[in-house]
């Protein structure tokens, strides 16, 4: 079965935000140091099926922002 690249990024931060916040609260330290090093392998398998997610776009670099369109601009 083929997780969907966005459960990677979820979990990913959702295991970092609980570092900082297990951190913050002083929870003993080989929780955070084990959940830290688990937060670091994830990061590097996040990165890793981000860019080799196979996605496609129509979409150029004309396009620019679809929340804010301009116009091109001409050189005179």
């Amino acid at each position: 079965m083929k997780l969907p690249v966005m459960f990677y990024v979820v979990v990913t931060t959702l295991l970092l935000l609980s570092v900082v916040i297990f951190a913050s609260l002083d929870f003993p330290y080989p929780i955070v140091f084990y959940l830290t090093v688990i937060g670091q392998v994830f990061l590097v398998v996040m990165v890793f099926r981000v860019l080799k997610d196979d996605y496609t776009t129509t979409k150029t670099f004309e396009d620019f922002y679809e929340d804010n369109p301009i116009g091109r601009e001409t050189m005179d």
